[in-house]
């Protein structure tokens, strides 16, 4: 499955107690269509909790704003929270990331350079001991 959106935060890097890290972040996706009612065009944005488990060192590279083009799954996260009710959240787990625009201070964009594309292909040139399963 191919996402494309804008991040909506910085990325964290998450450790987790077995000593796995994981980085997360979420993207927004914006998405427009026509009411049936008034012919107006309504905007929709779809938010998404990204989790890329292959190499943390893109993390530095997902910063508010850019554009980018995940690959992956859709997993669901269930759990039962403090209170005993049983809850359940949608995750996407990325198997690529494709490094997109960056938004410039003047609201326009700026491509991403060389380097960057160069290490996201790094990034995803993983090992099977780097695997967290």
């Amino acid at each position: 499955m191919e996402l494309v959106g804008r991040l909506t935060a910085d990325a964290i890097v998450k450790e987790l107690p077995d000593g796995r890290k994981v980085v997360q972040f979420s993207i927004a996706i914006n998405n427009s269509y026509k009411s049936k009612e008034s012919q107006e065009v309504k905007q929709q944005t779809i938010f998404v909790n990204c989790s890329y488990w292959q190499a943390i060192g893109v993390a530095p590279y997902l910063t508010k704003g850019r554009q980018v083009e995940l690959f992956g799954t859709i997993g669901v996260n269930a759990y039962t929270n403090g209170a005993g009710e049983a809850r359940a959240n949608l995750t996407f787990h990325v198997n690529n990331v494709k490094l997109g625009d960056r938004p410039k201070a003047n609201g326009t964009s700026e491509p991403a350079d060389e380097s960057e594309a160069l290490l996201t292909k790094a990034a995803t040139q993983i090992t099977a001991e780097d695997l967290p399963f």
